[in-house]
Protein backbone atom coordinates (compact mmCIF):
# COMPACT_ATOMS: atom_id res chain seq x y z
CA UNK A 1 0.00 0.00 0.00
CA UNK A 2 2.77 2.41 0.98
CA UNK A 3 4.69 1.53 -2.18
CA UNK A 4 1.62 2.26 -4.29
CA UNK A 5 1.18 5.68 -2.70
CA UNK A 6 4.84 6.50 -3.26
CA UNK A 7 4.55 5.42 -6.90
CA UNK A 8 1.49 7.62 -7.37
CA UNK A 9 3.32 10.57 -5.80
CA UNK A 10 6.36 10.03 -8.04
CA UNK A 11 4.24 9.95 -11.20
CA UNK A 12 2.26 13.03 -10.15
CA UNK A 13 5.55 14.85 -9.58
CA UNK A 14 6.68 13.80 -13.07
CA UNK A 15 3.55 15.41 -14.54
CA UNK A 16 4.03 18.56 -12.45
CA UNK A 17 7.63 18.96 -13.60
CA UNK A 18 6.39 18.75 -17.19
CA UNK A 19 4.07 21.69 -16.55
CA UNK A 20 6.78 23.70 -14.75
CA UNK A 21 9.10 23.17 -17.71
CA UNK A 22 6.47 24.33 -20.18
CA UNK A 23 5.56 27.39 -18.10
CA UNK A 24 9.09 28.65 -17.48
CA UNK A 25 11.22 30.78 -19.81
CA UNK A 26 14.30 30.82 -17.55
CA UNK A 27 16.85 28.35 -18.89
CA UNK A 28 18.40 27.66 -15.49
CA UNK A 29 14.97 26.89 -14.04
CA UNK A 30 14.22 24.58 -16.96
CA UNK A 31 17.48 22.68 -16.46
CA UNK A 32 16.87 22.28 -12.73
CA UNK A 33 13.30 21.16 -13.36
CA UNK A 34 14.41 18.46 -15.79
CA UNK A 35 17.13 17.42 -13.32
CA UNK A 36 14.48 17.03 -10.61
CA UNK A 37 12.35 15.00 -12.99
CA UNK A 38 15.33 12.76 -13.72
CA UNK A 39 15.99 12.21 -10.02
CA UNK A 40 12.36 11.34 -9.40
CA UNK A 41 12.15 9.00 -12.39
CA UNK A 42 15.29 7.16 -11.29
CA UNK A 43 13.31 5.82 -8.31
CA UNK A 44 10.80 4.01 -10.56
CA UNK A 45 12.81 0.78 -11.01
CA UNK A 46 12.93 0.26 -7.25
CA UNK A 47 9.18 0.89 -6.96
CA UNK A 48 7.97 -1.12 -9.95
CA UNK A 49 10.41 -4.00 -10.39
CA UNK A 50 9.85 -6.85 -7.97
CA UNK A 51 12.28 -7.98 -5.24
CA UNK A 52 13.36 -10.94 -7.38
CA UNK A 53 15.08 -8.41 -9.65
CA UNK A 54 16.48 -6.18 -6.90
CA UNK A 55 19.96 -6.03 -8.41
CA UNK A 56 18.60 -5.00 -11.80
CA UNK A 57 16.36 -2.37 -10.22
CA UNK A 58 19.23 -0.94 -8.18
CA UNK A 59 21.48 -0.80 -11.24
CA UNK A 60 18.88 1.05 -13.29
CA UNK A 61 18.17 3.46 -10.44
CA UNK A 62 21.84 4.30 -9.90
CA UNK A 63 22.61 4.76 -13.60
CA UNK A 64 19.43 6.80 -14.13
CA UNK A 65 20.19 9.02 -11.15
CA UNK A 66 23.77 9.59 -12.26
CA UNK A 67 22.87 10.48 -15.86
CA UNK A 68 19.54 12.27 -15.45
CA UNK A 69 20.17 13.95 -12.11
CA UNK A 70 23.87 14.79 -12.36
CA UNK A 71 25.57 14.38 -15.76
CA UNK A 72 22.91 15.87 -18.04
CA UNK A 73 22.25 18.94 -15.86
CA UNK A 74 25.99 19.52 -15.36
CA UNK A 75 26.60 19.48 -19.12
CA UNK A 76 23.74 21.84 -19.85
CA UNK A 77 24.54 24.21 -16.97
CA UNK A 78 28.11 24.45 -18.21
CA UNK A 79 26.92 25.37 -21.70
CA UNK A 80 24.54 27.90 -20.16
CA UNK A 81 27.37 29.42 -18.16
CA UNK A 82 29.75 29.53 -21.14
CA UNK A 83 27.19 31.09 -23.50
CA UNK A 84 25.83 33.60 -21.00
CA UNK A 85 22.23 32.94 -22.08
CA UNK A 86 19.72 33.71 -19.33
CA UNK A 87 16.35 32.83 -20.76
CA UNK A 88 14.47 31.51 -23.77
CA UNK A 89 13.69 34.62 -25.81
CA UNK A 90 10.70 34.56 -28.15
CA UNK A 91 10.08 30.81 -28.40
CA UNK A 92 7.85 29.64 -31.22
CA UNK A 93 5.14 28.96 -28.61
CA UNK A 94 4.89 31.08 -25.45
CA UNK A 95 4.58 29.78 -21.85
CA UNK A 96 0.79 30.18 -21.63
CA UNK A 97 0.04 28.25 -24.80
CA UNK A 98 2.74 25.75 -23.84
CA UNK A 99 0.98 25.09 -20.53
CA UNK A 100 -2.31 24.59 -22.36
CA UNK A 101 -0.55 22.16 -24.70
CA UNK A 102 0.84 20.31 -21.67
CA UNK A 103 -2.60 19.98 -20.09
CA UNK A 104 -4.04 18.86 -23.44
CA UNK A 105 -1.30 16.24 -23.83
CA UNK A 106 -2.08 14.88 -20.36
CA UNK A 107 -5.81 14.68 -21.17
CA UNK A 108 -5.04 13.02 -24.50
CA UNK A 109 -2.73 10.52 -22.80
CA UNK A 110 -5.32 9.59 -20.19
CA UNK A 111 -7.98 9.11 -22.88
CA UNK A 112 -5.72 7.00 -25.09
CA UNK A 113 -4.34 4.82 -22.29
CA UNK A 114 -7.86 4.16 -21.00
CA UNK A 115 -8.63 2.49 -24.34
CA UNK A 116 -5.46 0.39 -24.44
CA UNK A 117 -5.05 -2.99 -22.79
CA UNK A 118 -1.75 -2.30 -21.05
CA UNK A 119 -0.33 -4.35 -18.19
CA UNK A 120 0.11 -2.48 -14.93
CA UNK A 121 3.27 -3.98 -13.49
CA UNK A 122 2.59 -5.13 -9.92
CA UNK A 123 -0.63 -3.10 -10.15
CA UNK A 124 1.30 -0.26 -8.52
CA UNK A 125 -0.19 2.69 -10.33
CA UNK A 126 -2.77 3.43 -12.99
CA UNK A 127 -0.91 6.68 -13.74
CA UNK A 128 2.16 4.98 -15.21
CA UNK A 129 1.01 4.79 -18.83
CA UNK A 130 -0.60 8.28 -19.01
CA UNK A 131 2.36 9.90 -17.24
CA UNK A 132 4.82 8.21 -19.57
CA UNK A 133 2.92 9.12 -22.74
CA UNK A 134 2.31 12.70 -21.57
CA UNK A 135 6.00 13.13 -20.76
CA UNK A 136 6.97 11.79 -24.18
CA UNK A 137 4.58 14.24 -25.88
CA UNK A 138 5.86 17.16 -23.79
CA UNK A 139 9.43 16.31 -24.81
CA UNK A 140 8.45 16.34 -28.49
CA UNK A 141 6.60 19.61 -28.02
CA UNK A 142 9.60 21.29 -26.38
CA UNK A 143 11.87 20.15 -29.20
CA UNK A 144 9.69 21.69 -31.92
CA UNK A 145 8.45 24.78 -30.07
CA UNK A 146 11.69 26.27 -28.72
CA UNK A 147 14.38 28.24 -30.49
CA UNK A 148 17.36 27.66 -28.20
CA UNK A 149 19.49 24.59 -28.88
CA UNK A 150 19.86 24.21 -25.11
CA UNK A 151 16.11 24.00 -24.56
CA UNK A 152 15.77 21.54 -27.41
CA UNK A 153 18.36 19.35 -25.68
CA UNK A 154 16.16 19.48 -22.59
CA UNK A 155 13.24 18.39 -24.74
CA UNK A 156 15.18 15.34 -25.83
CA UNK A 157 15.90 14.44 -22.20
CA UNK A 158 12.19 14.77 -21.32
CA UNK A 159 11.30 12.65 -24.37
CA UNK A 160 13.64 9.94 -23.13
CA UNK A 161 12.17 10.27 -19.64
CA UNK A 162 8.77 9.43 -21.08
CA UNK A 163 10.17 6.35 -22.81
CA UNK A 164 11.89 5.39 -19.56
CA UNK A 165 8.62 5.55 -17.60
CA UNK A 166 7.02 3.18 -20.11
CA UNK A 167 10.01 0.85 -20.13
CA UNK A 168 10.31 0.54 -16.37
CA UNK A 169 6.73 0.92 -15.16
CA UNK A 170 4.80 -0.78 -17.98
CA UNK A 171 7.14 -3.20 -19.75
CA UNK A 172 9.27 -4.34 -16.85
CA UNK A 173 10.42 -7.51 -18.60
CA UNK A 174 12.58 -5.58 -21.10
CA UNK A 175 16.21 -6.73 -20.62
CA UNK A 176 18.36 -4.41 -18.54
CA UNK A 177 20.82 -3.94 -21.42
CA UNK A 178 18.04 -2.49 -23.58
CA UNK A 179 17.09 0.02 -20.90
CA UNK A 180 20.70 0.98 -20.27
CA UNK A 181 21.11 1.33 -24.03
CA UNK A 182 18.31 3.89 -24.13
CA UNK A 183 20.03 5.85 -21.36
CA UNK A 184 23.31 5.71 -23.25
CA UNK A 185 21.62 6.96 -26.43
CA UNK A 186 20.17 9.88 -24.48
CA UNK A 187 23.59 10.66 -23.02
CA UNK A 188 25.23 10.69 -26.44
CA UNK A 189 22.44 12.85 -27.91
CA UNK A 190 22.62 15.43 -25.12
CA UNK A 191 26.41 15.46 -25.30
CA UNK A 192 26.35 16.11 -29.05
CA UNK A 193 23.64 18.76 -28.74
CA UNK A 194 25.62 20.46 -25.98
CA UNK A 195 28.67 20.63 -28.25
CA UNK A 196 26.48 21.95 -31.08
CA UNK A 197 25.03 24.62 -28.78
CA UNK A 198 28.54 25.71 -27.79
CA UNK A 199 29.64 25.99 -31.42
CA UNK A 200 26.48 27.94 -32.35
CA UNK A 201 27.16 30.31 -29.47
CA UNK A 202 30.80 30.79 -30.47
CA UNK A 203 29.86 31.51 -34.08
CA UNK A 204 26.78 33.70 -33.59
CA UNK A 205 27.08 34.87 -29.95
CA UNK A 206 23.73 33.18 -29.32
CA UNK A 207 22.26 29.68 -29.11
CA UNK A 208 19.15 30.39 -31.20
CA UNK A 209 18.95 27.65 -33.84
CA UNK A 210 17.29 30.12 -36.24
CA UNK A 211 20.75 31.60 -36.67
CA UNK A 212 21.71 28.51 -38.62
CA UNK A 213 19.73 29.93 -41.54
CA UNK A 214 22.70 32.19 -42.12
CA UNK A 215 24.70 29.16 -43.22
CA UNK A 216 22.46 28.57 -46.26
CA UNK A 217 24.24 28.90 -49.53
Amino acid sequence: MAGGLIAEAVLVLVVLTNLVLLGSSRLRTCIRTVALQGIVISALPVLFIGPENAVRASLLAVVGLALKGVVFPALLLRILRDTGAKREVEPFVGPTLSLLAGVASLGFSIAVCARLDLPELSEMSSLAAPAGLATLLVGLFVIVSRRKALTQALGYVVLENGIYVFGVAIVGEVPVLVELGVLLDAFVAVFIMSIAAWHISREFNDIDVDRLDRLKG
